[in-house]
């Protein structure tokens, strides 16, 4: 099923330059002419070396920094502002120290025009949603690292936005927490149904999450590549047509960068 444009996210002609530093007065050029649209319901992920500008993009997306060139639409809105809609999760958890993870969790809500009750019911929903049946009362420091980010995911989504972005979210963890919390997010995806964009340089992760795989080469940063998928979910690693995308996009990073059709 396809949807009009105006539904889901709409990134068009986006140019992104750091003001001019001493040495380099031009300034540093971090996002070139980046272009894209993604479908209500779509699970994106971004690929790509440090310095891509990956995180940039999703920064922009979000409304956390509004000064670049061109435009950004979600849901036919443009972004100018950080909005409930649009939830985000980043690599380090950012948990308030002092407070419990269901605290961490209702001040998300902060803002919502919702009863105490309402938000009480939508922290006890989010913690059963993320497996942490049993944690709502410990601090940080009490939680694991996976944990704390199963706490930041479910801030993340407690507004019930309709766009969910991960800033790189599994990067400080170990092998085996990351690759269960994969298999979460897919749970929890394949559950809320909202669009997410997931930023990351693990190849594997892009493919075993993503709908597409949109690579982004460096300096400045711009898409080189958009890769669908297409294959059933839960998706092995060892099966191979996932290692021939893996194979494929792996190839993109030996490549002379072009700009995506």
């Amino acid at each position: 099923m396809t949807h009009p444009v105006s539904e889901g996210i709409r990134i068009r002609g986006v140019t992104k330059r750091y003001p001019k530093q001493a040495g380099n007065d031009d300034g540093l050029l971090v996002l070139d002419d980046v272009s894209l649209d993604i479908a209500p319901g779509e699970f994106i992920s971004v690929l790509g070396a440090s310095g891509c500008g990956k995180s940039t993009l999703l920064r922009l997306v979000a409304g956390l920094d509004t000064d670049y060139r061109g435009e950004i639409s979600v849901h036919g809105e443009r972004v100018r502002d950080t909005s409930l809609e649009r939830g985000i999760v980043f690599q380090d958890h950012r948990l308030f120290p002092w407070l419990t993870a269901a605290q961490n969790i209702e001040a998300a809500l902060r803002n919502a025009p919702l009863s105490l009750q309402q938000k009480r019911a939508a922290v006890a929903q989010h913690v059963a949603l993320v497996g942490l049946q049993g944690f709502e009362r410990a601090y940080p420091h009490e939680l694991s690292g996976g944990m704390a980010q199963r706490v930041a995911i479910a801030r993340g989504l407690v507004n019930r936005p309709r766009v969910l972005l991960l800033d790189e979210p599994f990067g400080a963890l170990d092998a085996l927490t990351r690759a269960r919390l994969q298999t979460e997010l897919q749970r929890i995806w394949e559950h809320e149904r909202i669009t997410m964009i997931l930023v990351t340089h693990d190849v594997d992760e892009a493919i075993q999450l993503g709908d597409r795989v949109v690579t982004m080469a460096p300096r400045p940063g711009r898409i080189k590549r958009i890769t669908e998928v297409g294959l059933p979910r839960p998706r092995e690693r060892g099966d191979a047509r996932f290692v021939q995308l893996r194979e494929r996009i792996l190839a993109d990073f030996a490549e002379p960068a072009h700009h995506a059709a």
